[in-house]
């Protein structure tokens, strides 16, 4: 399967994200998932392979338990994928920083915004 093909569910997603803050059982992975989704531990588990059996997660067994981390790897070659087409976006994100940056100056010139907000000071 492809990255963008595993990463194209919402789900896969939702799951590498909870998986980003540290390593989780499949338990713990399955009630957010179930919550916040509202599908069944078999489909949960279902996802949890896809993502182990495609390179993006690890389990570790211990006892009964399977302790689920994401791996990075498959992350940074999507990333350096990506990277080829950053430069379509970057100008018009360093154009809008600017035209933000004006704008406070602005508001600030005219009183209505204090001299040391959070942004400036340091």
């Amino acid at each position: 399967m492809h990255a963008f093909d595993v990463l194209g569910d919402p789900v896969r997603r939702r799951i590498l994200e909870l998986l980003a803050d540290g390593e989780m059982t499949s338990g713990a992975v399955c009630a957010v998932i179930q919550r916040e989704f509202e599908i069944s531990q078999p489909a949960v588990s279902q996802h949890l392979r896809v993502l182990r059996d495609n390179g993006f997660a690890d389990v570790r067994p211990e006892g009964t338990r399977r302790f689920y981390t994401v791996r990075y790897e498959p992350l940074r070659d999507l990333d350096a994928w990506l990277g080829r087409f950053r430069g379509f976006w970057a100008p018009r994100l360093d154009a809008l920083a600017t035209e933000l940056a004006r704008g406070r100056r602005e508001r600030r010139l005219a009183g209505q915004e204090p001299p040391n907000d959070d942004r400036s000071s340091s």
